[in-house]
């Protein structure tokens, strides 16, 4: 990765670990900066769009979004550069919060937190960059193609959406993997030749 996109990176986890921790701390500072459909909605608090993302509801929590945004960050840097990666992270932070906005949009009261979206879209810019690169499972010892990993990840939010069975917000890391896919492809048109067959899956 060059010096640039590595100190980028570094900021991005370092902004969030103190601002996460601040959350933990000061709960009228964490309720101010959730995403929260009222507060952007009727109170035009857009910028609640974009600090949800630096906050998280555990370490656990916390510490899993980050681990996996370095791993995938070093590829994806190096490929596109410090401006197409702080655009497909941010794109994808916005974009994933934007679907929750909408899917939510006549619940008042739904809230979430967490870089999940933004993370999901430098995942997916893997991804669409490597379809045929491996991925391993957490928990897993086993590595199984990108491509896979993507149609799996993307069935399963769409599941978790539908059934609600479980407390997670899967709008943010289903509209920032698909801004991943989409922003990628803006930025290097050329994968939409050299991986169309992955890139339209995904999508559709």
């Amino acid at each position: 990765m060059n010096n640039t996109v590595d100190l980028w990176t570094i900021a991005i986890i370092a902004s969030t670990v103190l601002v996460s921790f601040k959350g933990f701390r000061d709960k009228k500072f964490f309720d101010r900066y959730k995403f929260e459909v009222n507060g952007v909605l009727v109170y035009r608090q857009y910028y609640r769009i974009i600090t949800s993302s630096f906050l998280h509801g555990s370490l656990v929590h916390l510490l899993f979004n980050m681990f996996a945004f370095y791993i995938f960050s070093t590829s994806v840097g190096r490929a596109f550069g410090s401006v197409p990666f702080l655009g497909i992270y941010f794109g994808s932070m916005i974009a994933g919060d934007l679907l929750a906005l909408y899917i939510h949009r006549n619940h008042g009261q739904y809230s979430a937190i967490g870089a999940s979206g933004a993370v999901s879209g430098i995942i997916f810019a893997f991804v669409t960059l490597f379809p045929h690169g491996s991925i391993g499972l957490f928990f897993f010892p086993i590595n199984i193609p990108a491509w896979l990993f993507g149609i799996i990840y993307i069935l399963g939010a769409i599941y978790g959406l539908k059934t609600k069975l479980e407390n997670i917000g899967h709008e943010a890391p289903l509209g920032g993997a698909i801004a991943g896919i989409v922003l990628s492809v803006a930025f290097r048109p050329h994968l939409l030749l050299e991986h169309t067959i992955t890139i339209l899956a995904l999508l559709l």
